[in-house]
């Protein structure tokens, strides 16, 4: 009984590392057709002719993701190692996105991925990076709970590819691949999907601390209350030698 807790609050990074294997999976078989020369295709032509920012999308992803999940262990948040993890964290969030915007903007993207999508692309990309900085800025002064709402929005965007997986997959299994329109609805839904659960965790979070802040703060007087009730009441002075008692 007493390990309950502690299983419990693995239960949300190892759900987020779930939700992230299709994406590592196929980010690791990309990296295994680049680096041992796999089949050149109309499909993935575009990442042989220029590797590098694919690469570069590819690892910054999978170690933000995984890592990222780690983070959200309170246990882990309470050690030194969040903090250490963290300056892996942010840097690799921010190659992922940064490189997603590169690629977004220098490929010769599929048909399928029309103008609608490539908008969505550049504003959640640019979102995820300017979210990092924000939290980074906001750790360096202090502020702990701007720091962990930012990288909690930041991660939301970075796992859209996960969620992105489950807004396909009932569409593409009842009605076949999607046209244009709808692959740009599907894809915009992962992100807009995590985005909202990702304020809901942090609206929760931030009124957690607030109700930990009142009974602290509720705590402290009560004890100065009971410290000023038993302290010994001061005694009345003796009156002077020769003073008139009648």
């Amino acid at each position: 009984m007493t390990d309950s807790p502690r299983r419990r609050e693995w239960l949300a990074p190892a759900g987020l590392i779930a939700l992230s294997l299709v994406p590592i999976a196929a980010g690791s078989f990309r990296l295994t057709q680049l680096t041992g020369g796999g089949p050149v295709t109309a499909e993935n032509a575009r990442f042989f002719d220029s590797p590098v920012p694919v690469i570069i999308h590819i690892v910054g992803s999978i170690v933000f993701l995984v890592l990222g999940a780690l983070q959200f262990a309170p246990s882990l948040r309470r050690r030194r190692w969040h903090r250490v993890a963290g300056r892996i964290v942010a840097p690799a969030g921010l190659l992922s996105a940064l490189s997603a915007l590169w690629m977004t903007l220098a490929y010769q993207m599929p048909a399928v991925n029309g103008p609608a999508l490539m908008v969505m692309r550049l504003g959640f990309g640019t979102a995820m990076a300017g979210a990092i900085v924000v939290a980074f800025l906001a750790i360096r002064r202090g502020d702990v709970g701007t720091h962990s709402a930012w990288m909690t929005r930041a991660y939301a965007i970075g796992l859209g590819a996960g969620t992105q997986v489950f807004t396909f997959l009932p569409w593409t299994l009842a009605l076949g691949a999607p046209g244009e329109a709808m692959h740009a609805v599907l894809m915009g839904a992962g992100w807009v999907i995590n985005l909202v659960v990702a304020e809901i965790v942090i609206r929760r979070r931030a009124r957690s601390a607030r109700g930990r802040t009142g009974h602290a703060a509720r705590t402290g007087r009560t004890r100065r209350a009971g410290r000023t009730a038993d302290a010994p009441a001061t005694a009345a002075p003796a009156p002077a030698a020769g003073a008139d008692l009648s």
